[in-house]
């Protein structure tokens, strides 16, 4: 999925760099990376973090699992080959996302670390921030209020990721929020801190 079909193609580097945009607004774009089981409190801490940076006066945008699935990337299931090209569509349009200089706070499992790595890959050196939501599988089944773990034991949801599908968390993130002791709040202040050290 993931070779080049067309040809005869050109990038058209345009007269405004990032260092341009950064200047505007303000900022130095980054992509933050959370990444975790379903149920670990990817999605409501990303929509935390990115409240925290608006009322900051900071231009943040969550880029949410569910909904890129609703509509650039509805045609792709839950295979490893599907889950892989749902990775790298999201990191293109993270990539895109933080040239122009925004706060991108992706809340996806993307439960390959080689997915995750090859993400990191496209950005320049400094500019993707790795954040493991670590919770228990018991806890995460706790939190289920779409009753999909459920689903997944009684054979309902095939390949789903810590029960018939692996998780494989990151070896060396920027950072881990543990959400089986810290609250919701304890963990968006925690990236709020490491994104303020990094600028």
């Amino acid at each position: 999925m993931t070779s080049t079909q067309s040809t005869n193609i050109t990038w058209h580097a345009g007269s405004i760099g990032r260092a341009d945009r950064e200047r505007l607004l303000g900022q130095k774009g980054v992509t933050v990376w959370l990444t975790g089981l379903s149920g670990s409190g990817k999605s409501t801490i990303a929509v935390a973090v990115e409240a925290a940076l608006i009322r900051r006066g900071r231009c943040a945008y969550v880029l949410d699992g569910d909904n890129i699935r609703h509509g650039l990337n509805q045609n792709l299931g839950f295979s490893p080959e599907d889950r892989t090209e749902n990775i790298r569509r999201i990191g293109e349009v993270a990539k895109l996302f933080t040239d122009a200089g925004m706060i991108v706070i992706t809340s996806f499992i993307s439960p390959y670390r080689a997915d995750r790595d090859a993400v990191r890959a496209l950005m320049d050196e400094g500019y993707f921030v790795e954040v493991l939501v670590d919770a228990s599988l018991e806890t995460c089944e706790s939190r289920d209020v779409k009753g999909l773990y459920q689903k997944a034991r009684a054979g309902e949801i095939p390949e789903f990721t810590g029960i018939s599908a692996p998780y494989e968390p990151p070896l060396d993130p920027e950072l881990v929020l543990d959400t089986n002791r810290e609250s919701i709040e304890e963990s968006t202040e925690k990236l709020l801190r490491l994104l303020d050290k990094r600028g």
